[in-house]
């Protein structure tokens, strides 16, 4: 187990800058993700902690000390890749015990560590089977089992279980955050899909074109995004946005919409959007009580527990996420209100967050 660290670390290829001077810390024994679109730098930043690319600028450090000049074998960190690179040829325990046969780990132990992690990972019955014969979850936890046996300094994973249908990539999410905690290593996660990350993470890394937009927990990302950027890349359905000016004071009023709410923001008026999330849009057939707007269903995705309701508000197109399923009429007149206390101003060439909490 050890603290990982990049320190002011910078990566290009060409004039294609992959990592963009960032500072970056996975503590000891964190269950760490990184989490951004494809091509943001995010295998990058796997692959300069392995040694497998060097910084043009920075320190690579693992358990406080600076591992630049060290070759990969050195590092002692565990990789798993997005393709899993098992070999074909031999059984799901030659697989499992290949990386202690290269370390020359004597027989019994390399036995005793290969069933130790085999019951970890419930793959004991498998041990005699080859990757033809198993199935892609089965060869996913046999990929996990083959880094976890080394007992590195380390455990880096590249999109691990991309490749897995809905259902056993829930099952591993669970799984990994179960093993994670049980063995006390330290993890980290790099992925592009937002349910994932926000599922397994103690912390949570937004990655932006090389940068790094926010650090946080994943419940301080959901509820106090940093920007715009990472509000919007952060849940399902993503945050509606109301775009309009803000005036002094940090009075906001939307464009086209009777909605004026006020912020407690500093900074010079101008254009700025309102977020909301969309399970903090209330829908009322009858207007009740202030600061609702006039809207009109357009369209109505019932999900079993919840339903997303897509409303018309003037020229633009909001969603609420209503628990339940209730019963719309597509070009029904309703109104909806907003949760002034989560709503989010937004402004800025970065979209940076002003103020969270409204009043009418």
């Amino acid at each position: 187990m050890a603290k990982l660290e990049l320190r002011g670390v910078s990566k290009s290829y060409g004039k294609t800058v992959a990592v963009a001077n960032i500072d970056l810390t996975v503590e000891d024994n964190e269950f760490f993700c990184i989490f951004g679109p494809p091509s943001t730098g995010k295998s990058t930043i796997l692959r300069l902690f392995l040694g497998l690319e060097t910084p043009d600028s920075g320190d690579v450090c693992i358990g406080g000390e600076v591992v630049n000049g060290r070759l990969p074998a050195e590092r002692d960190l565990a990789m798993v890749f997005q393709n899993l690179a098992l070999f074909p040829h031999m059984t799901a325990g030659e697989n499992l015990a290949f990386p202690l046969v290269e370390r020359k780990t004597p027989k019994a132990e390399r036995e005793r560590r290969v069933n130790e992690v085999a019951d970890k990972l419930h793959i004991g019955p498998l041990l005699n089977k080859i990757p033809a014969h198993l199935s892609g979850g089965e060869r996913q936890r046999v990929a996990i089992g083959r880094a976890l046996v080394r007992d590195s300094n380390a455990l880096l994973m590249d999109e691990p279980i991309s490749a897995l249908d809905a259902r056993l990539r829930e099952e591993m999410r669970v799984e990994l955050k179960r093993l994670q905690r049980e063995m006390h290593r330290t993890l980290v996660y790099v992925t592009h899909d937002q349910e994932e990350a926000m599922s397994v993470a103690d912390r949570l890394c937004i990655i932006r074109d090389g940068g790094i937009a926010q650090i946080g927990t994943p419940q301080e990302i959901y509820n106090t995004p940093n920007s715009r950027y990472v509000a919007e890349v952060i849940g399902a359905p993503p945050m509606n946005f109301i775009s309009g000016a803000i005036g002094e004071g940090g009075a906001f009023s939307a464009d086209g919409l009777d909605l004026a709410l006020t912020f407690k923001a500093n900074g010079a008026p101008g254009p700025g959007e309102v977020g909301v999330r969309p399970e903090d849009i209330a829908i009322e057939r009858e207007a009740t009580g202030d600061h609702v707007v006039a809207a009109t269903i357009y369209e109505v995705e019932p999900l079993g527990g919840f339903t997303v309701v897509a409303l018309s508000v003037g020229d633009s197109v909001l969603r609420a996420q209503i628990t339940g399923q209730p019963q719309y009429t597509l070009g029904e007149p309703v109104h909806l209100s907003l949760a002034l206390d989560k709503c989010h101003l937004f402004a800025g060439a970065d979209g940076a967050r002003l103020a969270t909490g409204a009043t009418g």
